[in-house]
């Protein structure tokens, strides 16, 4: 069983196209990392899946569920984060995260008070009180609370400081350790680097690549820096090159051999030879 399966999964809005054609596959128990800039179509991939806009064409099953028949089942087995968190702003944080387990019929209370506790999140103030990272730990209890077997997550770290983005993906890797799938959709690569097992680029709402993150980085380019003059006009195979009055830095896909002999009847100086990151990686692909 998949935790996720699209076939053609399409939504147009009028004329504009949110996504196309979307084929993507995601294995139950993985830690998925949707990757996209804003506006390349993750939330609206997101929020199709979930029902929350209808589908214009295609079609998508979530954990082996189709996503428009059987919209109630689904929403019972999955916990979802959307991007903006809003709730009812009279009510304290407290009752906002009993109402969310009330509504699932589930007493949640020893799983929300360690999910508080780590999260460092103030239960007895009021939701309009709270700031954007507060909001979004409040959001993240009412999502894991119920510990359920697919989580969604739309740009969750927004608004939280680095020692909470720790804990948080530190929570995500112990709910994956029990069972849970995790579809974490993301515009900043280190996250996805970091505790993905496998991740997915979008692009103007189609998927440009789909694969394991360690086979996303095995594709044989090589992050060439230095410092010193080379004219890389006449060298097939480079990208993102980046400038500087004495320091170059590009990526190179070809005769690695070539190359050095290159550089080695240039001026060059100090120089470094390494793999290049997912981000750069993400960036060629664009």
């Amino acid at each position: 069983m998949k935790a996720i399966s699209t076939n053609k999964l399409t939504k147009k809005y009028g004329e504009i196209i949110g996504i196309t054609e979307l084929n993507l596959s995601v294995e139950n128990g993985d830690f998925f990392g949707f990757i996209g800039p804003n506006g390349a179509g993750k939330s609206t991939t997101i929020r199709t899946l979930l029902g929350l806009i209808a589908p214009t064409s295609g079609s998508a099953k979530i954990l082996d569920m189709d996503i428009v028949k059987e919209h109630d089942k689904i929403l019972e087995s999955i916990g979802y984060l959307p991007s903006e968190i809003n709730f009812y702003n009279r009510m304290t944080v407290k009752d906002t995260i009993e109402l969310s387990a009330k509504l699932r019929n589930k007493d949640c209370s020893e799983k929300a008070k360690e999910l508080c506790e780590r999260l460092n999140l103030d239960i007895t103030k009021k939701v309009d009180e709270l700031s954007l990272g507060n909001r979004k730990k409040a959001g993240i209890v009412c999502a894991i609370q119920h510990q359920p077997k697919l989580l969604i997550l739309d740009e969750p770290t927004s608004g939280l400081d680095p020692l909470m983005q720790k804990e948080f993906f530190k929570i995500l890797t112990e709910e994956n350790e029990n069972g849970s799938t995790v579809f974490l959709s993301s515009h900043i690569l280190s996250e996805v680097q970091s505790y993905c097992r496998t991740a997915a680029f979008i692009k103007d709402g189609k998927i440009i690549v789909s694969d394991k993150v360690e086979k996303l980085e095995e594709t044989g380019a090589k992050k060439i820096s230095f410092t010193g003059n080379l004219d890389t006009s006449a060298i097939k195979g480079i990208s993102e090159i980046n400038k500087t009055e004495n320091y170059t830095s590009f990526l190179y896909t070809g005769d690695i051999k070539k190359l050095l002999r290159i550089l080695s009847e240039s001026d060059i100086k100090d120089i470094n030879i390494t793999e290049p990151t997912l981000e750069e990686i993400f960036l060629n692909y664009y």
